[in-house]
């Protein structure tokens, strides 16, 4: 994607409701200790943070001060004011990941806990329709940080998940009323929500993915005006000063400037962008779109990770020197699905794959249930900082597993429970009524309809750990419709009884389906050598890639609950491996033997690669 032509200029597919698409096999199992464990219990484990009633009766107003949060604040932006509204963005990115996994596990005290939330959020709604964190004296008056649109968009998505999967009338109007009160404070080309002078104001930069909820509410309603005002909103980002400009239009399109901003806005802000692109249908936008698309290709690494940590600082991906953070792996892979289902570009969804199955898992504690604020690809130690490096002024502790990582912030774990929901959500499209797209493959049940014939499909596999798939199919009556399901680049050859096309990077499968029926598949693939942008190389089996494990010591720190605590790791030997051309990569049993050369020794040695998800200290990339 180099060129403005190649971006669809229509959208391609349909999005299916939050909930169409739940969890089984190993996915499920994984989502079920995660609500059990950190996901299910932060409100526990930061009690003081969760329960701030920021948006109710601790609204925030002139008199108030920066809240004791607990982070140790080393090498944070600068502004003491982002720490006001710190606890909305913890609260409703929490919040929007348990209510999504507590409905697609079906739990029902889960569920129940949901809802008495939501009227406890509804409540607080005022009579004019305002749905925030701010009392009077302040809403929408602002010359300088401020989270006003931030705490909207994170808690508006958590209650738009909750209309889309229970149809609650009650909590529609109050979206509908709240959006309402923010376009007519913030009235179209009559205001100007990012001026704010011309300092730090990252929380009003994050506010630019109230497009998210525009987005949203368009999807529901098909009135322009959302889509209206969401261009609006890029617009005033772009023409005013934003500490965190890498997506402001005059920037990207300076073919000097290089990313330098904070990871997580670079990569959520690719949401805005072609939302505005595609509200306006604007040739320049399309062209900035292919642009800025290009640059976040030179800040990935070979997993997927979303470089950051926290600043790109104009780097470009390296697998030991950059690191990324928890965060921007959601806000990359919900920026990836929203121009998937835009643009349909198949390699869109591959990129999604790589990160979730492996950046993602890969930040994942294994044994335990916790995950890394910042990780590299070639992981050596986790003691606080990148690899041992010592960085002048800054006290880094974010290279470690936690529940929380209170003492940076709690942003990270909130957000490693939107993922897989979000991952899910993008699994499943329709082209058409007589069209079912699987973009993205992994164990899950969609349940839709076509032609008005409810159908539900059980996608059983043990993917990505293995290749083989039986759609299980289940319909009112036999029906004639088609399924799309993506062709992965790295599959050899594909096995199925079925007549079958490929098409566009999809495997194409039109038939006449009985009432209970079932399509068998299985790709076939080999062990595949790849080079990163530092000409490392690395190894992959299908969508993993694999890396080497680091025997490591753990030792705990700070305990929040018994179970709960901080952990550290300590590699047991320092030795690195250095690429060796008669390697002779083999695959069996979901590892990966080969001969790699010790870089003391300098001599061949049989090693075993594993799944990247299933490390702690690792080396992915050799030289």
């Amino acid at each position: 994607m180099t060129a403005s032509a190649q971006i669809n200029k229509t959208e391609t597919y349909q999005y299916l409701p939050f909930g169409s698409v739940k969890p089984s096999g190993w996915l499920k199992i994984q989502m079920q200790k995660d609500l059990n464990g950190f996901v299910g219990n932060m409100d526990k484990l930061v009690p003081d943070l969760i329960n701030d009633p920021i948006y109710g009766p601790g609204r925030l107003h002139k008199n108030s001060t920066s809240k004791d949060l607990g982070n140790l604040k080393g090498g944070d932006a600068g502004g003491e004011e982002q720490y006001k509204w710190w606890n909305s963005e913890t609260q409703s990115n929490w919040w929007d990941g348990y209510i999504r996994n507590a409905f697609l596990l079906e739990e029902p005290a889960a569920i129940k806990k949901v809802k008495n939330h939501i009227d406890q959020i509804l409540a607080t709604q005022d009579e004019d329709g305002y749905l925030g964190i701010y009392d009077i004296d302040l809403r929408y008056k602002f010359n300088s940080e401020n989270g006003e649109l931030w705490s909207k968009a994170t808690l508006y998505r958590g209650l738009m998940a909750y209309y889309e999967v229970t149809g609650d009338i009650k909590v529609w109007n109050a979206l509908v009323k709240a959006v309402d009160n923010v376009m007519k404070n913030y009235p179209v080309h009559a205001s100007s929500p990012f001026s704010t002078g011309n300092k730090f104001n990252g929380g009003v930069s994050h506010g630019l993915t109230f497009t998210d909820v525009l987005d949203s509410m368009f999807y529901h309603t098909k009135d322009k005006k959302y889509l209206d005002y969401a261009l609006f909103l890029y617009q005033d980002f772009s023409a005013t000063y934003q500490s965190e400009g890498d997506a402001q239009l005059m920037n990207i399109l300076n073919p000097a400037y290089k990313l330098r901003g904070h990871g997580v806005h670079t990569f959520e802000h690719l949401r805005p962008l072609l939302v505005a692109a595609y509200a306006s249908n604007d040739p320049d936008l399309f062209t900035a779109l292919d642009i800025y698309y290009g640059r976040l290709e030179k800040i990935i690494t070979a997993t997927g990770g979303a470089i950051g940590d926290e600043w790109i600082a104009g780097r470009n991906a390296d697998a030991t020197r950059t690191g990324y953070e928890y965060c921007s792996l959601h806000e990359l892979l919900h920026s990836y699905t929203v121009l998937f289902q835009r643009s349909g570009k198949v390699d869109l969804a591959a990129k999604i794959e790589q990160l979730f199955y492996n950046a993602a898992q890969g930040a994942r504690n294994p044994d335990h249930s916790s995950i890394a604020y910042l990780k590299t690809d070639n992981s050596f130690e986790m003691l606080g900082t990148k690899n041992g490096e010592t960085e002048p002024e800054r006290k880094q502790t974010r290279y470690k597993y936690s529940p929380v990582h209170q003492d940076v912030a709690v942003c990270c774990s909130p957000n490693a429970g939107r993922i897989s929901p979000y991952f899910l959500q993008a699994s499943w499209f329709k082209e058409n009524e007589n069209t079912l797209v699987a973009a993205l493959l992994g164990p899950n049940v969609l349940r839709t309809s076509l032609q008005n014939v409810p159908v539900k499909i059980e996608a059983e596999t043990e993917y990505p750990y293995r290749n083989k798939f039986s759609f299980k199919i289940s319909a009112e009556k036999a029906l004639t419709f088609q399924i799309k399901i993506r062709k992965p680049g790295w599959a050899e050859t594909i096995q199925t009884n079925e007549v079958y096309k490929v098409e566009n990077g999809f495997v194409v499968i039109e038939r006449t389906f009985k009432k209970t029926d079932q399509l068998d598949l299985e790709f076939i693939t080999s062990v595949k050598v790849k080079e990163d942008q530092n000409q490392e190389k690395y190894f992959t089996w299908g969508a993993l890639v694999y890396a080497l494990p680091i025997e490591a010591t753990e030792q705990k720190g700070k305990v929040y609950a018994p179970g709960f605590e901080d952990l550290y790791y300590t590699p047991k030997a320092s030795g690195k491996y250095a690429y060796f051309d008669d390697h002779q990569a083999g695959y069996r049993d979901g590892t990966i033997h080969l001969t790699l050369k010790n870089s003391k020794t300098r001599q061949p040695e049989q090693v075993t690669l594993i799944p990247l998800g299933k490390t702690i200290l690792r080396q992915v990339t050799f030289k």
